[in-house]
């Protein structure tokens, strides 16, 4: 079984918390609770380069982070 969080072929969305933290997040499952979508579903390049682009201070916002 692939793990659904490392599967290339497989469709992610990018969501965002109240921190400013960013999740590349399998399309199959659910958003979780705390958490929005910033990217809809789209393949996991697409997402990596949202992600890689969008979260530059990997800080959360409550300690000194982006907001």
């Amino acid at each position: 079984m692939t793990n659904p969080f490392e599967d290339d072929k497989a469709e992610y969305t990018v969501l965002v918390n109240d921190q400013n933290q960013h999740s590349l997040w399998p399309a199959s499952l659910g958003v979780p609770e705390g958490w929005t979508t910033a990217l809809p579903r789209t393949d996991r390049s697409a997402c990596l380069a949202y992600v890689e682009e969008h979260w530059t201070d990997l800080r959360p916002a409550g300690v000194g982070g982006a907001t």
